[in-house]
Formats: C-alpha cells, sequence, structure tokens
C-alpha cells in the first residue's frame, strides 16, 4: 500500500504512536497496518536505526513481522483509552495499576551500555545499545517512548485536535497553552472556511 509520510505533530513520540492511525486528508491511513508498515513508520520516528531495521527485515518472516505490527496496533488501541482516560488533568500515582501492559513490553528489553566514539568528534563516550534479535524487539523503542511520555509529560497539557473528524493529538507546548488544531494548514484552514461559509450563509 502507498501511504503518505507518517505525520509527528504531536511534540511527542508516545502520542505520535497513537496518530500512527489517522484521516489526514479525507481517507483514514493507518501507518502500522502490516509489518513494513511497521518498520517504515519506526524508520521515519528515528526510533531503530537504519541499519538495523535493514538486518532484521531481511532475516525475518514477514508473517513474523505482519504479527509485531498486530501487537503494535493493539498496544496503540489500548494506550489511546489510557490516555484519553487521563488527558487534561495531571496523571498521579493511582494510574501505575493500569500500566501493567507497558510495564510489560519494558520487562523484555535486551539493552547494554557499551563505550563508542562520541558523535561530531573523536572523544569516546557511553552509548545505551540494544539487541534486534528478534521482530518483536521492535516493540521496545515505542514501549519506551510511550514510558518517557507518561512519566514526563503533563497529561494537563495533552488535547485532541479540534478539526472535524480528526483524531490527532498533541501535547499543547504553546506559551498560552492555546493550540487548537494538529497541524493549522490543515484543520485549523478547514476551520476557518467552515466557519466563513457558515457566516456568508447567515447573511443570506
Amino acid at each position: 500500500m502507498d501511504r503518505p509520510p507518517a505525520m509527528f505533530i504531536a511534540d511527542s513520540l508516545g502520542l505520535d504512536f497513537l496518530n500512527s492511525v489517522a484521516t489526514p486528508v479525507d481517507t483514514p491511513v493507518d501507518w502500522l497496518d502490516d509489518g513494513d508498515g511497521l518498520i517504515d513508520w519506526l524508520a521515519q520516528a528515528k526510533l531503530v536505526p537504519a541499519e538495523e531495521l535493514d538486518a532484521l527485515k531481511a532475516r525475518a518472516r514477514p508473517a513474523e513481522l505482519d504479527k509485531v505490527a498486530d501487537q503494535a496496533r493493539a498496544l496503540r488501541e489500548w494506550f489511546r483509552g489510557f490516555v484519553l482516560e487521563h488527558a487534561g488533568r495531571p496523571l498521579t500515582a493511582k494510574a501505575l495499576h493500569e500500566l501493567g501492559p507497558l510495564n510489560g513490553i519494558l520487562q523484555r528489553d535486551e539493552a547494554f551500555l557499551q563505550i563508542g566514539l562520541r558523535h561530531g568528534d573523536e572523544g569516546l563516550a557511553l552509548q545505551r545499545m540494544r539487541r534486534w534479535e528478534a521482530a518483536e524487539a521492535l516493540l521496545l523503542p515505542i514501549g519506551e517512548a510511550m514510558a518517557k511520555f507518561v512519566c514526563e509529560e503533563d497529561f494537563s497539557d495533552v488535547k485532541a485536535c479540534e478539526g472535524h473528524n480528526c483524531t490527532m493529538l498533541f501535547a499543547d507546548h504553546t506559551r498560552r497553552r492555546a493550540r487548537r488544531w494538529c497541524i493549522m494548514a490543515v484543520c485549523g484552514n478547514r476551520a476557518k472556511q467552515a466557519a466563513h461559509r457558515s457566516r456568508l450563509k447567515s447573511r443570506q
């Protein structure tokens, strides 16, 4: 399937994961609808090194990657429910008991530290690495992005786009917390045009 480029408008990768299914124009798009879609989305999100994605795609069976995409979609819909339940107010410690599915993914991680070259110069730096042996490891960086969102974001700033039929979520980091649209040039302009048409109709 030909997909448009994935949309990263939420100001948080954890929310961008929820926006991996959306209706950017008129037709719904699911960027994770199969294993290839999941690989492409992870590449665009820069959550997995490109060479690791290429290697994993070369050695994994398509059905295996499709199964992981199924798991990613199920995780996405579980997380959507969690975010919508808590959006608009600070997250409290009471929410911890709801996060079992996410903690279950995080505990599968086989990350380790290694000394390597620092980017941009010849110095040494401690780098966090991850083993990418199984296709299910593709869920780990997604889980990590979700966990960072849960622990570091103020849920009071989580909003849904006010655009008609838009399902996109975002973290409103504007100074006055006045953001209303996923993308002003799309949903914002549509709303302005609809309001303009409504005003013209009322004058007739």
